[in-house]
């Protein structure tokens, strides 16, 4: 016979009502009887009925995480595991399950979360990137679900969202390089259609026209998060007359392909160009030579995006908390960039 809520109650001592809040995560239950009721379900095998659980409550426990459209860039980009990594570990902690929902374009995105949520599997969505003019974002704020935006909307500032101040970032990527004494500074970017790409290709910008120097715009290649975009941006500027000595890229992935590009060509970074790249993850630290990187602490945007969305869900879009947070982003200065323009 299934072991019953009664059971649980019985055996620790209390009433089934603070079961169901043990089980729902209210917010008036000790952790010491949360503790103590949780170890009696695990003593007896007891499971909650999330089908009848979500009848009385009208909640799933659930939240979807909406992928980009790409799967190549996806699965061969160590920023969206770690990313899925933080969503996924706090929802847990919080008694939430995580649904993945994907689209090969915006209608079937659009259908996709709306069988979702209108289906009652899902109490909210994360949005793991940022697109200007987004029609998932027209279709979740206009029929008032709950959502969280990993990244800045440009139509909907007062959004709940999650991000870092990529402009700064940029800004402070660029200005390590000038601070070597490189006054040919490359950029390679992401699409244009996202709003990353645009904040820090501002960035770099700004840097330069603060420190007086020239800004050209072959010296600006726009790609994908990918490495094969690294390696063609390099064959471009390894080939220009009057080439950059210092390029600062999107994306980590992006660098790798760079780094392969340079190595096949002979030449070395730092001595022939130095190298300051995005996101730190793990493998950053392993490339030949290790790559400086911007630090945007990619596990904390996803923990941090999972617990907004879940707070916005129990308290039923509660005003009293911030929209907008922000996570601080530090430079990790490896062997890349130590290589000063005065020297050569």
């Amino acid at each position: 016979m299934a072991v019953t809520i009664k059971d649980v109650a019985k055996k620790a001592g209390v009433s089934p009502s603070t079961v169901s809040r043990v089980l729902s995560n209210h917010p008036r239950i000790s952790a010491e009887t949360s503790r103590k009721v949780k170890d009696i379900m695990d003593q007896l095998g007891y499971h909650p009925n999330i089908m009848a659980k979500s009848l009385v409550s009208k909640t799933t426990n659930s939240i979807c995480i909406m992928l980009p459209k790409s799967a190549e860039e996806l699965f061969s980009n160590f920023f969206f595991m770690e990313l899925i990594r933080g969503i996924v570990t706090q929802a847990s902690r919080l008694g939430y399950d995580v649904l993945i929902s994907s689209g090969a374009n915006e209608k079937e995105e659009i259908e996709g979360v709306s069988r979702l949520i209108n289906g009652r599997r899902v109490d909210g969505v994360i949005l793991l990137y940022s697109r200007k003019d987004d029609p998932v974002i027209d279709f979740l704020h206009e029929n008032g679900h709950h959502f969280v935006l990993i990244g800045r909307s440009e139509q909907y500032p007062d959004i709940l969202s999650v991000d870092n101040d990529n402009v700064q970032a940029s800004y402070d990527a660029t200005k390590h390089l000038i601070s070597l004494g490189h006054e040919r500074i490359g950029f390679v970017s992401g699409p244009p259609d996202l709003v990353v790409s645009k904040d820090r290709l501002k960035g770099y910008l700004d840097a330069l026209h603060d420190s007086g120097l020239e800004m050209r715009p072959e010296w600006i290649v726009e790609g994908e998060f990918l490495q094969d975009s690294g390696y063609r941006a390099m064959s471009f500027f390894m080939n220009l007359p009057n080439r950059p000595t210092g390029i600062v890229l999107i994306d980590d992935v992006v660098s790798f392909g760079v780094l392969r590009g340079l190595h096949e060509l002979k030449y070395k970074v730092p001595e022939d160009l130095c190298l300051v790249s995005f996101n730190n993850i793990p493998l950053s630290e392993l490339s030949t030579p290790p790559l400086s990187s911007i630090d945007i602490g990619i596990y904390n945007l996803g923990y941090t995006a999972s617990q907004v969305l879940i707070q916005s869900i129990q308290n039923n879009n509660d005003k009293s908390y911030q929209k907008r947070q922000i996570i601080p982003h530090r430079l990790m200065v490896r062997e890349s960039s130590m290589y000063s323009i005065s020297k050569k």
